[in-house]
């Protein structure tokens, strides 16, 4: 994209994106907007914003600007409509001059987090063409999104970049500003007529924000949108991009109006923007008292320009433009309803989890490696068991060894689930799917790769320890492990749901497993197990029936040979032959055969009932 000589974006630098093009928002209008949080020991409630008013028409690009602390992403969230739980709001939002219902507000814009959020083992264009298929399903032509995609890399300058991987933990793809131009061009796949946006150029240098910022702007003018951005000190030229500013400290505004405007304002005010001096540092230092060296004197200027604004004939204009758009009041016509399929969109967001699961290797690789790596150890520790009674304990230990850390293991999946889940929390906010599709596409694309791993853990632990040797034997060993990553990874999603922070979810995913490890029957035989833990945790705990499953797999088919004198370790019918039956290993645990239906049963129910409780507190918790 081309700049003319004075640094202004070009009126030829890329061609209009009609399907873009806002045609049904002309004004967001805010009245007397207050937003109140209750403070532990405090009598009163603390205002974060106080008493805001504004008027956004189409076509403007705004700053929202201030100190940290001052309110302008409280601001931004509250005017995207994503106010938090716990917070009392005050004031009033018109779109077009009137009151829109929350829905319809989701359906004419979008918001674009401080954080990326992107799936770094997709390319540029693979980002835009699954955004465009979760929004727009089958409601348009394979020829019409592409065109949109193409539209939108030539917009924000993505054309040459466009097969470029965004970048994974070791394999480098996107600049920082570059990622950040994909993330609001991913936004706009859905043609949002209102974009929101949390610094934008947070973590970005000078040069980096202001490309950003003037692709923006671009899109912004050719296509006639609303775009309100919360940011923070930019450079010069970043912000003379921006067509007007609303400035806070403390909550309150100190200014909001053209930017063209801002000097002269605050010159009558007695406050001259001195010449050669970045004009929004200037100003920020002028209202921020936290770090003033003279409080007083701080505290007193800000005052005066909070007083002076509130005085001033400039907001009086807001309040008669806010009323002359509710004189006008319009209609929001929405476009044609986007007709989506909810069954298409679990298997749109399968593609794009397989398409990821391949190409990263810490979201599968890492771990097939690190159960092969598990099995080897499992194979040569038990190495070529033998059939004597002597075996009979070693057996039960491998047995116990290899299901319980197996699911214990499954931890290595939090940092991938909460890769996505941030995914899934940016694009259920835009409105792209819900927490349904979501469990069931994270739930089928695991299968494949659970089983891989089953199989190829049991190929390697399963022959070298030398359990009974069957195929029978050996795929019900694989079903059961099978079935056990599948509990175990649930676990995980279930816990990195509740708790979507790394150490946390760790750590309780570590804790339960080791509940599980504890009341599986293996460490205390379920004879003896009190009360307290057998009649709710032990018949919860998945480990317990894979174990078991895993033990009757094993002593139900084989007899052991007793030791020297016929001294058999446990009495059995068999015990006149020198011999112990299998079975009476069984009795001693209290397991009964004929039971792997009922117990795959259960299995199968509590791995459904972990996903459940996920989807439940996914579509609870909204971030």
């Amino acid at each position: 994209m081309s700049k003319s000589q004075n640094g202004q974006l070009s009126d030829i630098e890329a061609l209009p994106d009609a399907h873009l093009l806002n045609e049904t928002v002309q004004t967001v209008s805010f009245e007397a907007l207050s937003v109140s949080v209750s403070v532990k020991g405090a009598k009163e409630d603390k205002r974060i914003i106080d008493n805001v008013s504004g008027v956004i028409r189409a076509g403007e690009m705004v700053a929202l600007m201030g100190p940290s602390g001052c309110g302008k992403t409280t601001l931004l969230n509250l005017l995207a409509r994503r106010t938090n739980t716990g917070v009392t709001t005050e004031g009033k939002i018109y779109v077009n001059g009137g009151e829109i219902s929350g829905g319809t507000f989701r359906k004419i814009s979008s918001y674009v987090e401080q954080e990326d959020h992107l799936i770094g083992s997709l390319t540029c264009r693979e980002t835009l063409d699954f955004s465009a298929k979760l929004a727009l399903s089958n409601s348009i032509t394979s020829a019409e999104r592409r065109r949109r995609i193409d539209a939108l890399l030539s917009s924000f300058g993505l054309v040459s970049n466009q097969a470029t991987l965004v970048g994974t933990p070791i394999r480098r793809g996107l600049s920082g500003g570059q990622k950040r131009r994909l993330g609001v061009a991913s936004s706009l796949i859905t043609c949002p007529k209102v974009l929101f946006l949390d610094e934008p150029t947070s973590g970005l240098d000078s040069a980096a924000s202001y490309e950003v910022i003037s692709y923006l702007k671009n899109v912004c003018k050719q296509n006639n949108l609303i775009v309100i951005c919360s940011i923070h000190q930019p450079s010069t030229s970043t912000f003379n991009l921006f067509d007007t500013l609303y400035l806070l400290s403390r909550g309150k505004l100190c200014y909001a109006g053209p930017l063209t405007e801002t000097s002269s304002y605050f010159s009558t005010l007695g406050y001259e923007i001195p010449h050669f001096y970045n004009p929004a540092e200037y100003l920020l230092d002028l209202i921020n008292v936290d770090f003033a060296q003279d409080k007083t004197a701080a505290e007193e200027q800000l005052q005066k320009i909070q007083t002076s604004w509130q005085s001033s004939g400039s907001l009086k204009q807001i309040s008669e433009k806010i009323a002359t758009c509710q004189e006008e009041k319009k209609e929001v016509v929405l476009e044609a309803q986007r007709t989506r399929s909810m069954m298409l969109l679990p298997f749109i967001l399968l593609h794009r989890s397989f398409v990821k699961s391949y190409r990263d290797v810490f979201a599968y690789g890492v771990r097939i490696a690190m159960y092969l790596g598990l099995a080897i150890m499992m194979g040569t520790v038990w190495l070529r068991l033998s059939t004597h009674q002597d075996s009979i304990q070693p057996f039960v230990n491998a047995i116990f060894f290899g299901s319980a850390f197996m699911s214990f293991m499954a931890v290595a999946y939090v940092p991938a689930f909460l890769e996505d889940r941030a995914s899934y929390v940016k694009e259920r906010n835009n409105g792209l799917y819900g927490p349904a599709a979501f469990i069931i596409a994270n739930f089928l694309i695991g299968i494949p790769y659970l089983f891989l791993i089953a199989l190829l853990f049991s190929i390697v632990s399963y022959w070298l320890s030398n359990f009974y040797p069957s195929g029978e034997a050996f795929m019900y060993w694989v079903m059961w492990l099978f079935l056990d990553l599948l509990a175990a990874e649930g676990l995980v999603v279930l816990m990195s749901s509740l708790f979507p922070i790394f150490v946390v979810a760790l750590a309780l995913t570590a804790f339960m497993n080791g509940l599980w490890m504890s009341v599986g029957g293996f460490l205390v035989s379920p004879r003896v197990l009190n009360v307290f833990w057998k009649y709710w945790a032990r018949y919860i705990d998945y480990q317990a029936y894979v174990f078991q499953g895993m033990m009757v797999n094993e002593f139900s088919r084989r007899n052991y040979q007793c030791g020297e004198g016929c001294h058999c370790m446990y009495a059995t019918p068999l015990e006149d032959q020198c011999m112990i039956d299998g079975n009476g290993v069984l009795e001693v645990y209290g397991y009964k055969t004929g039971k792997n239906g009922e117990w795959a049963g259960i299995l199968i129910a509590i791995i459904f009932a972990y996903r459940l409780l996920a989807w439940f507190v996914l579509w609870v918790k909204k971030t």
